[in-house]
């Protein structure tokens, strides 16, 4: 059995994550010691180290769930995962398109720029006005805010 700090250590998630994954249901409720330490089986520390993996591919907290609910149940089909991970592919397709018009725009301001006095510079006219801008980046921004 693992204390929450050493659950943490394991798989490289930090305490309050751990306490937050509890609440919203993500992992069960632990044991708990004479003490009322929470204690926790290898089997969590697996579904803590599937989520941590997960997050890290952008999978998002609800997608999360549904792949554990699946991961519940082994002898079901995997077209569901599947699903859920293609989906996951088209949205990081979407901002690895945001991303790339966002670097063409900015390669776009500064090659533009007469490098004079600020007063002529192109990059704060375009960061002044997106109207100036070739492409259309702003929805994608305000996603990130």
């Amino acid at each position: 059995m693992l204390t929450i700090g050493k659950l943490g250590d394991a798989a490289g998630v930090k305490v309050p994550t751990i306490r937050y994954y509890e609440q919203i249901g993500l992992l069960p409720e632990p044991d708990r010691s004479s003490g009322n330490q929470r204690l926790y089986a290898r089997r969590t520390l697996d579904r803590l180290s599937f989520i941590r993996h997960a997050r890290e591919l952008g999978f998002p907290l609800e997608a999360i769930r549904d792949l554990l609910s699946l991961q519940d149940s082994p002898d079901q089909p995997c077209a569901a995962a599947d699903t859920i991970a293609k989906a996951q592919l088209l949205a990081v397709r979407a901002r690895l398109a945001r991303l790339k018009a966002l670097e063409t725009e900015l390669e776009r301001m500064i090659v533009q720029c007469a490098h004079g006095t600020i007063a002529d510079c192109r990059v704060i006219e375009v960061l002044g006005d997106h109207a100036n801008c070739a492409h259309d980046h702003h929805g994608g921004q305000e996603a990130a805010l």
